[in-house]
């Protein structure tokens, strides 16, 4: 609903200052990052959430970088990875591995399916990444924020469609939404739509994608402390291994990539 309301507002506010309409073709490349961004990369993290804290999440989504150095690469728009770079993926595997072999004691909504929800998380992550290539490749003609609308338009109907068969409407009520779900609710649509996810496609215009993807040094750090201080997420050593070493191997990847674009 978040992504309907911020697409809705956004591309209607758009439309209504005289920004020209968008072609059919723009409509079609809307539907594809629609699919696999909000979809697959929103919607497949919220779902592994069931099964794994929100630390170790967020940990395992700063595979996005790699993702996108490697994709990137493979796909001929950024040069072939030099050493720096494979130290990075090396390190990268090896703090999955690290992460996997961790069990954590936070509590989660299903126990006992960890596997499940890191395998989901790394799903959506290859997912988002494969999405923002396309959309670097296939950019919408024009505003590059109403195709943001247009993306998120799309994205919100898929996210609605999947939670409906999922069998959610049955057991939604309006009238039991906390308060403090609404204000998680209006941060999302402000923040975490219009803004974030605006900058985001923006910034894979402007940059290299492995650049665009550097959102994930912060994200880790920034989920393990609110995880740890506010939903009472344990911080072990394996994950706080696992999270240097992933850490370390995204900023060699990003850095690494970068030196060999300017030499």
């Amino acid at each position: 609903m978040r992504f309907l309301l911020a697409g809705t507002l956004l591309y209607g506010t758009l439309r209504l200052s005289g920004t020209p309409a968008p072609t059919r073709q723009d409509w079609q490349r809307a539907a594809v990052v629609g699919l696999c961004l909000p979809l697959f990369g929103n919607g497949g993290t919220t779902f592994a959430q069931q099964y794994i804290p929100s630390g170790m999440a967020a940990l395992l989504v700063a595979t996005v970088p790699m993702f996108l150095a490697l994709l990137g690469w493979a796909a001929g728009l950024t040069p072939r990875p030099n050493a720096w770079v494979l130290l990075g993926l090396t390190l990268g595997m090896g703090g999955l591995g690290l992460l996997m072999s961790t069990r954590s004691a936070a509590p989660v909504l299903v126990p006992g399916h960890s596997l499940l929800g890191m395998a989901a998380v790394l799903l959506a992550s290859l997912v988002w990444s494969v999405g923002s290539l396309y959309s670097r490749q296939k950019p919408i003609g024009g505003s590059p924020f109403l195709g943001v609308g247009m993306q998120m338009l799309f994205g919100g109907s898929f996210l609605l469609v999947a939670g409906l068969l999922h069998g959610e409407a049955a057991t939604f009520q309006i009238s039991k939404v906390p308060l403090s779900a609404w204000g998680a609710f209006a941060y999302l649509v402000v923040f975490g739509s219009f803004i974030a996810f605006s900058a985001y496609i923006w910034l894979l215009r402007m940059v290299e994608p492995a650049l665009a993807g550097t959102y994930a040094f912060v994200n880790p750090v920034v989920a393990v402390l609110l995880g740890w201080v506010f939903a009472g997420e344990t911080l072990n050593a394996g994950m706080l291994g696992g999270a240097a070493l992933i850490v370390v191997a995204v900023a060699l990847v990003v850095l690494g990539g970068r030196r060999k674009n300017a030499s």
